[in-house]
Formats: structure tokens, C-alpha cells, sequence
């Protein structure tokens, strides 16, 4: 096999077989095909020696609490700059320095540990680790010469504060991170031409502005000259593409003649709407194009991994090679020491279709995928009414209700009780009957609860696995708790805390978020959300990275430029936000003083105001005049790199994850799972779950499979059955991947390591029909 030496980078350094005794050396052979399909499952691309040592290093690096603690140390290091100067919570520079010294020992200490893992070659080849010692190295000499000066009271810059994100960028932890940057990074040539040319745009309408309007005598409503500089002129109708300054920008010409309304007109249809629109269809297109070179990779190097995983535990059995049952079951259990006896059971009922004692070769490649689909074990458990008092339960006024309960009519009635409730909270609680009203929708919500616990069987519908019903528990408690806390509070008199009354009226208004729970379709938005939330927190890891280095910039090169005072000060200084230079402008007449980089939480603020870019060039003039007409620049840059790049790729990311997440339909492996379930007759199908009649028992005792009594089993209630997850569970990388995988065939393994690790988005192997289609 090509490349069968090396797995995703992997250098083999096999012990010799006569050096180990044969159970110490099958031992050390099961933990490096276990590295591998835990690599394969996980889709980690982490090179590794495969010495004895090596290897455990390796399950240690990757242990989780390993990566909650270097997690925890980014976490802190980033966190550093609300104790520093310009401070949140000043602390002394000894007491942050110590802490930023630990944090870069925990940084050092992980990349050792990395290094003892990986091949020399590998490790000094790799950019990610060389990133990590440099920024190591001049955050030493930054802190060291930062705290000499102040020694001396001498004041310093502490620059290398922006390269703290560079941690959190370039561990192995943050591939996900990583993997965006170089979307943006592949996105950039495309997206440079297309810049290049919409600021050429703006310089041709800035010229032909400047000729309009210079020498007509215009004036702005502050009175000052119109449209009489040629950079003024560029930034403002830069500012105009963003739509922040329409129609103010445009009134002194249109006053003087509604003709020149022609040239704005002519402007935004240009640059906003079709320039804009373009930088939307290069970045999604440059996305997806470079998203499938991703996925592609992904899916070969997991064959890869699983090729080598195999080839270090297979026998000869007749004419082909496979991999005993024992050794299967033993691997699976390394790899998910968690994982019950019945699940097993159930993916070696899968693996080994023929019950002949092993797994072949095309089964053992699907391992990786057979252990990442959510197989939900549950217990069907009889309700605890019907064991105590079988007569009360089974009568016919109980069986009544119950169907009652279950009937669609009963959700129909409560969605009508909550649109009723909905039109009541907007009326004036002062209201006897408003507020009596408030009690009876109280009472209704809590007979409903009541009457599902008296249906269903309790620890089912609270099960850890049923978000709904938690969800509409925690809102009637909140309901609860809102109604009596403003009773005591209106009939106290003399107590009034205008918090707690908000606190309230919250809580009241949170009980119309029932709605979600009873509406299908509304559940459907939310499960799609909850479905691509974990990739979009990596978009908010990458927004994090971004502000972080626009915060420390900010705050190095504006902090106490603008003071804020209370409102209640009237002073000029407080009118000019504590800068003479701010006299009479807009900033301190709308009040924007508030809006400093002064501290980093402030500059978060300021940040997020620039993202929305409504009023964004209030704030960027405000900070030119107290400082240079240069600093325009910062708040163009972060326009630029936020706005224009980073959220068109997440537009992007978000069409891409609808479109996947609505257009892909189960597995090959979760079809071969669900079939495996009905043919062994412990299949529960999701919609048998409905409302909570079962519950998930992950850790249910090993009681194997009992052949062909699963009918009567479910007639009495109780039992062990298993059922494929809902599809919230699969992430929007998993569903690519999947769509990819679907297009290998079985037996093809892939071109060579090399060329896999060189992939690139114009290669045209293998060819992907299905893949251009998915949007």
C-alpha cells in the first residue's frame, strides 16, 4: 500500500518482535491501532512516533483534562489585559507578570510534551510550533524590558500583549480555529483584486466629488467646507458604502441642486449594492472551493489511519486478511473504554454480519464511523404509579386521561392558552383582573405538567437527553417564581428596586418561549441552530482572536484620549468628554463618551458598535481629532478585516451549513446500524420517544440481546433497545464528510500520503459530482 509506513505524518519505529514478549508486544500493537482509530474518529492529524513511550505520551497528550488545562491557561493569559494597564481591575505588574510567566511555562511545558510525541523532523518543520517559541521568547524580552522601565518610572508600550491569541490559534486543540484562518488566508488573493478594484471605484467618484463640489462654496450643517479635500472626500464616501452617513453625507449638494442626487444615486447602486455583493460571491465561492479541498483531505487521511490501524492487527484467515473478533472487541474498548457490553455487542453484530468469528477488512474501515454515530441505549421503565397502584393506574377514568394527554387536541388547547397569555402580559398589570388573569395562565401551566408526570413515566420525561421538556419546566418555574416575587413585591409598599421589578417582568415575559416547545416547526430552526452551534463558536473564536488584537492596538494608541463622567455633570469638561479637542464636535454632542478604549471591556464595546458600522465614523472622527486624521486608518482596517472578510465568511458558513443540514439524508453506517437494530428487534424508532416515554440508560448493565421476545418486551415496558440519535447531533464538518466519503469506494485507498498532505482545491482527484451539488 502506498504510504502504508506513514499514517497523516506518522513515522513508524516498530519494536523488534524478539525484544518483547508476544503478550507485551500484542498489548503495545492494540494501544497504536487504538492511537490510530481514536486519530481516525476524532479527525486529529497529529504525527506521533510509534515507540511504547511515544505512544503513551500520545494518549496523555490527548487526555481531556490535558486540554482543559492548556485551555484554562489561554483562557487566563488572555484574560491578563483586564488587570493591566488601562485596567478593568488594575492589579500590580508583579502579580500579572507572575501569572503571565506560569501561563507561559503551562504554554512551553505542552509544546515539550508535543515534542516527545512527534518526530524531530516533523516537529521543527511544523510553522505552528516555531509561532509558539517565538511568541514565548518576546513575551520574555517584552516583560523584561517593560518591567525594567518601570523600575525607573518610565512608561512603555507592552506590544506583545496582540500576540496572545497566537496560542490559541496554534495549538493542535484549535484546528477548527485554524482551519478558518486559512479560509480567510486562500479567500485573500481573490479578494485583494476585488478590493483593489472597489477602492479604485471610490478614487474615480472622489475625483469626480472634489470637481463637482469643491469650488461651489458648500458648506456641511457644522458649517465647515464641503467636499474641498480629496481624502476627506475618499473617507467619506467610504463611509457611504457602509450606509452609516446616508443621507447626511449627500444633503448640502442635493439642497443645492436635487440634479447632483444623480451621482450618489449612481455611487451606492456601484459600490454598495454591486461591489458589496460581489466581495459575498468571492468569499462563498472561495469557501466552499477550499472547504472541499479540507474535507477531502480529512476523509482520506482517516482511511489512512484506519488502513494502518488495520494492517498492524489483521491475520491470514483462508485468502484474505481480517482481524479476529477478540482483538476487534479489545480495540473497541480502548478506544471507548465507556462504551456498554450491548452497544458493543451491537456494533460487532454489524461488523460481523456472518457471526464468523472476524471482522474483515471493508467492516474494520468503518469502525471510526461506527463509534461516532450517537447509538442512544434505553430502558423502557414502567410508570411507578402503574407499579404501586395497578387498579388506580388502569382504571378506566386514568386510561381517559391518558389518552387524553396524548392526544394532539391537548397541544392545540395549550398553544391557544399561551396565545391568550401572550396578549395578556402586554395589557396594564396594574388591572385587578390582568393581574388575577396572571394566576389562573399560572395554575393552567402547572396542571399541564402535572398531567404529563401522571402520563408519562417521570424519570423518561426528565431524562437527560429531553431539552424540551427541561426547557418547559424551567419556564413555568420562572413563570412561578416572576408571579409571586411581583405580588410580594407590589404588596411591600415601602420596598421598591427598580432591578428586581426588571427582573421580573423578564421572567414573566420568558413564559411566551413556550412557543418554541410547542410549535414543530419552530423546534425544527432551533434543532438546525443547535445542530451548527459548535462550528459557529469557532467562528466566535475567530472573532475573539480578532477584537483581542484591535482591543490591545486600541487601548495602546487611544486610552485616556476620551473620558467618560456621569450625566449628571455638566462641567465643559464633561461636555467635551474630558478632550478640548472634541469641542463642538459630533462625538461629544451625541454623547459618545462612553465609548473609549480605556479598558479592554470598553474597546470590546467600541468594537462590537464598529461591526454593526452604524454611526462607525462618529466614532473614528472622534478619535482622529484627539489624536492624528491617521488613526482613520485602525477603524478602515477593522472595517475591512471584520466586516468585508470575517462576516461574509460566516454568511458563507451558514448558507453552506443550511444547505447541507436540510439536503443530506442518513449514512451508509447509520443505515447499516438502524437495519442491524430491527433485524435483532430492539429497535425503537425516535418518534416512540415522543414526549419522553423512554429513558436514555447509557450505563445500563450488560445484558446482551435475548433473541425474539422484543414484541412482548415492549408490550410489558421494560427492556433494552437502542436507537440512532436525531440528526442535532451531527455536526455540520461530520455531514460534509460524510457526503465526501459516500464518493470512495470501499476497496480504493487512497493516493499516497504525500499527495494527500498536497491536495489542492484546482486538483481534480477524485472527482466529486455529488459534492458540487450539495448547495
Amino acid at each position: 500500500m502506498p504510504g502504508a509506513g506513514r499514517a497523516a505524518g506518522v513515522r513508524r519505529l516498530r519494536p523488534q518482535p524478539s525484544e518483547e514478549p508476544p503478550a507485551l508486544e500484542e498489548d503495545q500493537d492494540l494501544l497504536l491501532a487504538a492511537a490510530y482509530v481514536s486519530d481516525a474518529q476524532y479527525n486529529r492529524n497529529v504525527p506521533f512516533e510509534t515507540s511504547p513511550r511515544a505512544i503513551r505520551l500520545y494518549y496523555f497528550y490527548n487526555h481531556w483534562t490535558m486540554q482543559v488545562a492548556i485551555y484554562f491557561f489561554i483562557c487566563v493569559d488572555l484574560s491578563l489585559a483586564l488587570f493591566e494597564e488601562p485596567a478593568l481591575f488594575p492589579l500590580p505588574f508583579l502579580a500579572t507578570s507572575i501569572a503571565e510567566v506560569l501561563c507561559l511555562t503551562a504554554f512551553f511545558g505542552r509544546l515539550v510534551h508535543f515534542a516527545k510525541v512527534t518526530p524531530q523532523m516533523v516537529f521543527w518543520k511544523d510553522t505552528k510550533n516555531i509561532c509558539i517559541m517565538v511568541t514565548i521568547a518576546l513575551t520574555l524580552i517584552d516583560l523584561i524590558i517593560y518591567g525594567s522601565l518601570e523600575a525607573v518610572n518610565i512608561h512603555s508600550v507592552r506590544w506583545s500583549r496582540a500576540l496572545r491569541p497566537v496560542f490559541l490559534i496554534n495549538f493542535p486543540e484549535s484546528r477548527q480555529i485554524r482551519r478558518t484562518f486559512r479560509s480567510i488566508r486562500n479567500t485573500l488573493p481573490d479578494i485583494l483584486y476585488v478590493f483593489l478594484l472597489f477602492m479604485f471605484s471610490v478614487m474615480i467618484f472622489s475625483l469626480m466629488a472634489l470637481k463637482l463640489f469643491g469650488d461651489r462654496g458648500l458648506r456641511t450643517v457644522e458649517g465647515l467646507p464641503y467636499f474641498t479635500n480629496i481624502l476627506e472626500i475618499a473617507f467619506e464616501l467610504y463611509v457611504l458604502v457602509t450606509t452609516a452617513n446616508s443621507p447626511d453625507v449627500m444633503m448640502p449638494a442635493y439642497n443645492f441642486n436635487w440634479w447632483y442626487s444623480l451621482y450618489f444615486i449612481t455611487y451606492i447602486i456601484i459600490n454598495t449594492y454591486i461591489f458589496m455583493s460581489v466581495f459575498l460571491a468571492v468569499v462563498y465561492n472561495n469557501y466552499r472551493k477550499h472547504l472541499k479541498n479540507e474535507i477531502r483531505k480529512l476523509a482520506y487521511l482517516k482511511r489512512h489511519k484506519m488502513m494502518e490501524a488495520f494492517n498492524i492487527l489483521k491475520v491470514k484467515v483462508g485468502t484474505e486478511f481480517v482481524v479476529m473478533e477478540a482483538r476487534w472487541r479489545r480495540l473497541a474498548r480502548t478506544v471507548m473504554p465507556h462504551i456498554s457490553s450491548p452497544h458493543l455487542e451491537l456494533l460487532l453484530r454489524i461488523s460481523d454480519e456472518g457471526q464468523k468469528g472476524y471482522v474483515d477488512k471493508m467492516n474494520f474501515l468503518r469502525l471510526a464511523d461506527l463509534l461516532n454515530i450517537h447509538v442512544v441505549t434505553v430502558n423502557i421503565k414502567r410508570h411507578p404509579l402503574e407499579e404501586w397502584m395497578p387498579w388506580v393506574y388502569q382504571s378506566s377514568v386514568s386510561l381517559l386521561i391518558q389518552r387524553m394527554v396524548r392526544h394532539r387536541i391537548f397541544v392545540w388547547v395549550y398553544d391557544i392558552i399561551i396565545l391568550i397569555n401572550a396578549i395578556f402580559i402586554a395589557l396594564d398589570e396594574k388591572n385587578p383582573f390582568i393581574s388575577y388573569a396572571e394566576w389562573l395562565f399560572l395554575s393552567l401551566y402547572i396542571i399541564e405538567i402535572l398531567l404529563k408526570l401522571y402520563t408519562y413515566e417521570p424519570r423518561a420525561y426528565f431524562g437527560k437527553k429531553q431539552f424540551w421538556n427541561w426547557f418547559d419546566m424551567l419556564i413555568i418555574v420562572a413563570a412561578l417564581v416572576a408571579t409571586v416575587a411581583n405580588t410580594t413585591i407590589q404588596s411591600a409598599s415601602k420596598y421598591n428596586s427598580q432591578q428586581v421589578l426588571d427582573i421580573v417582568l423578564i421572567l414573566r415575559i420568558l413564559r411566551l418561549l413556550r412557543v418554541i416547545v410547542s410549535i414543530q416547526r419552530f423546534r425544527l430552526i432551533v434543532t438546525t441552530l443547535i445542530n451548527i452551534g459548535p462550528t459557529i463558536l469557532t467562528f466566535g473564536g475567530l472573532i475573539l482572536v480578532v477584537y483581542y488584537v484591535f482591543a490591545i492596538i486600541g487601548m495602546e494608541a487611544f486610552h485616556g484620549k476620551v473620558r467618560f463622567f456621569d450625566q449628571n455633570f455638566t462641567t465643559p469638561d464633561a461636555l467635551m468628554c474630558g478632550n478640548p479637542a472634541l469641542k463642538d464636535s459630533a462625538f461629544a454632542r451625541d454623547r459618545y463618551c462612553k465609548n473609549n478604549f480605556n479598558d479592554l471591556a470598553s474597546s470590546f464595546i467600541v468594537l462590537m458598535e464598529l461591526t454593526v458600522v452604524n454611526q462607525w465614523h462618529i466614532l473614528a472622527d472622534g478619535f482622529a481629532l484627539v489624536t492624528h486624521q491617521a488613526a482613520r486608518l485602525y477603524f478602515i482596517s477593522f472595517h475591512v478585516v471584520v466586516v468585508i472578510l470575517i462576516i461574509n465568511i460566516f454568511i458563507a458558513f451558514i448558507l453552506e451549513a443550511f444547505f447541507v443540514a436540510y439536503s443530506l439524508e442518513k449514512s451508509e453506517v447509520e443505515t447499516a446500524i438502524e437495519r442491524k437494530i430491527q433485524e435483532l428487534g430492539v429497535g425503537i424508532q425516535e418518534e416512540e420517544m415522543h414526549d419522553g416515554k423512554l429513558v436514555d440508560n447509557t450505563d445500563a448493565k450488560d445484558s446482551g440481546f435475548s433473541g425474539d421476545d422484543g414484541d412482548n418486551k415492549r408490550k410489558a415496558l421494560k427492556g433494552l433497545y437502542f436507537r440512532i440519535a436525531s440528526k442535532k447531533y451531527r455536526t455540520v464538518d461530520a455531514l460534509l464528510q460524510q457526503m465526501f466519503e459516500s464518493e470512495i469506494a470501499p476497496e480504493d485507498e487512497g493516493p499516497p500520503l504525500d499527495e494527500i498532505l498536497n491536495f489542492s482545491p484546482s486538483d481534480i482527484y477524485p472527482k466529486v459530482p455529488n459534492f458540487e451539488n450539495s448547495a
